[in-house]
């Protein structure tokens, strides 16, 4: 009896000693497993772009385990880049940065207006802007690392799709496989450009994932499409210095305000952009010069040779990619996206935010704001939703254009144009004068309803800093703006962002909306 008692003390202190081994080796585990159940992590974010990584550290905040699966798929011209998504790495910040290298460029040679003495010529070196381009979007890579290891997320560098719908195959660079599980999933993985289908375009065409890297100047550029993308790039080309051609089908900004659109186009003409209106791209081919023979369709068919093709004609959704039917996920036929109701898909553990959302706007803020607010509802008991109404945007054109809310023709097919009055004037910037700028284009508009107290639906600007000037009237409009606040608001003089406080002149007028001095 003795020798059993004995034996059994033995075995129950090795099995403590088992015990207290695997527990010390493995606290991570356990402290998954009690936070996640059966699951390996409570939230897996696929895609380390802007809107997951907010959602990925909002979740880890309120004490959730998470993990961020994030791949980049090399372009076809076999670029590729760090953590960061689209608008870190080839989006938003390398666009804006170029954008200020040309709008310098244009500065100085008004600074010799101003007294500067500036030497004659002044030239510029593509090389050294993309060197400090990309040295900036390194740093943003490696913060972005460093955060995600100071709050405890994991990451990993792998390409995940669907098992089922908690559970998700990460394949890595040198093959391997990984299988993660998670309680929630949130799908934030943007989309990629779009190539038109015709012969020697992804032979010879690049897209925005290979411009602000590319390593040899652009020279003569032609772009295809007028989006966003298209005219923000033709437009800082030009003020760098090269020749820039934009073909588009049928209109330029699709869904913006037309009477600011033209006026966009009109600035960009004087500036030298030329426009191809009515065209389609029918061929590209290499010519023994190494120029790009572009052909191409339309009310006139026709050709011409240029250094670089750019193809800027819209995104698609990495939806497909994430073999989205082993979960039972529904996406929209046409646009490919995803149908979310609260940011929920068709799947109640599965999310979306960012560009994969169908008919919601694509916009680096819009996928943060929505990312943060789904994990403070997921996980710390909020109840605010996203609200996708009123977004402000700009259009970084070599004179900017910002807006938000309705343009004059969704407000007039929402309202009917007896119902809404349109106040617009143009307007002379300042620091316009000593050196003789062009002011034709400055212009504003504000949009209300009619009827008092004329609640304001939409404002549009072009002008310097239009996304400065823009941002804050957004939030007043978020607040319920009426005419009446902008007129009770004294404006700072002199300042352009204070034309919205002046503004009284109507369309429904007919009165000529041009000041005739700064101060009238």
């Amino acid at each position: 009896m003795f020798f059993i008692r004995s034996l059994s003390s033995k075995i129950f202190q090795k099995n403590q000693n088992v015990c207290k081994a695997f527990t010390n080796s493995n606290k991570r585990f356990l402290r998954k497993i009690s936070s996640c159940g059966q699951y390996d992590f409570d939230l897996l974010v696929i895609g380390g772009g802007s809107g997951g990584l907010a959602c990925a550290k909002e979740a880890s905040s309120f004490g959730k385990q998470v993990v961020v699966l994030d791949f980049v798929i090399p372009s076809e011209k076999g670029t590729t880049w760090g953590i960061g998504g689209t608008c870190v790495n080839v989006g938003c910040i390398p666009k804006k940065l170029m954008h200020q290298a040309s709008l310098l460029g244009e500065s100085i040679h008004e600074a010799r207006s101003y007294g500067w003495n500036i030497p004659d010529p002044i030239s510029f070196n593509w090389e050294s802007l993309v060197e400090a381009v990309q040295n900036h979007i390194k740093s943003v890579n490696w913060v972005t690392r460093v955060q995600l290891r100071d709050k405890k997320i994991e990451y990993v560098n792998g390409h995940g799709v669907f098992e089922d719908a908690h559970t998700i195959i990460a394949k890595m660079k040198n093959g391997k496989e990984r299988r993660i599980t998670a309680k929630d999933i949130l799908i934030a993985v943007g989309g990629r450009p779009r190539y038109p289908e015709f012969p020697g375009c992804k032979e010879y065409c690049i897209t925005s994932d290979d411009l602000f890297s590319l390593p040899t100047a652009p020279g003569n550029t032609l772009v295809i499409g007028a989006g966003y993308i298209g005219l923000e790039c033709a437009g800082f080309l030009k003020g760098l210095g090269y020749e820039a051609t934009v073909m588009v089908r049928s209109m330029l900004l699709r869904g913006f305000d037309r009477d600011m659109v033209n006026l966009v186009q009109a600035e960009m003409e004087d500036k030298g952009v030329k426009f191809l209106i009515g065209k389609i791209p029918s061929r590209v081919s290499k010519q023994p010069n190494g120029k790009l023979l572009v052909e191409w369709e339309g009310d006139e068919n026709g050709q011409g040779e240029f250094d670089t093709v750019l193809v800027a004609v819209g995104r698609k959704a990495l939806s497909e990619e994430l073999n989205p039917s082993a979960a039972g996920l529904e996406i929209h036929p046409e646009s490919g996206k995803f149908i979310t109701v609260a940011e929920q898909t068709n799947i109640p553990n599965i999310y979306a935010v960012g560009d994969v959302l169908h008919g919601r706007p694509e916009l680096t803020p819009v996928a943060i704001q929505a990312g943060k607010l789904l994990a403070g509802r997921l996980y710390n008991g909020i109840q605010e939703q996203m609200d996708y109404d009123n977004v402000a945007t700009t259009i970084f054109s070599p004179l900017e254009y910002g807006c938000v809310g309705l343009t004059e023709e969704e407000a007039i097919n929402r309202f009917t144009e007896d119902k809404i009055e349109v106040y617009h004037a143009y307007y002379k910037p300042t620091e316009f004068f000593i050196p003789q700028k062009n002011v034709k284009h400055c212009y504003l508009k504000v949009i209300t309803l009619l009827e008092a107290p004329q609640q304001v639906l939409g404002m549009h600007f072009i002008g310097p800093q239009a996304g400065e000037v823009i941002q804050g009237y957004a939030a007043a409009i978020k607040a319920g703006l009426t005419f009446q606040h902008l007129k009770d608001t004294v404006g700072i003089h002199p300042t352009i962002s204070e034309e919205f406080t002046r503004v009284g002149i109507t369309k429904r007028s007919g009165d000529d909306p041009t000041p005739q001095s700064c101060c009238s």
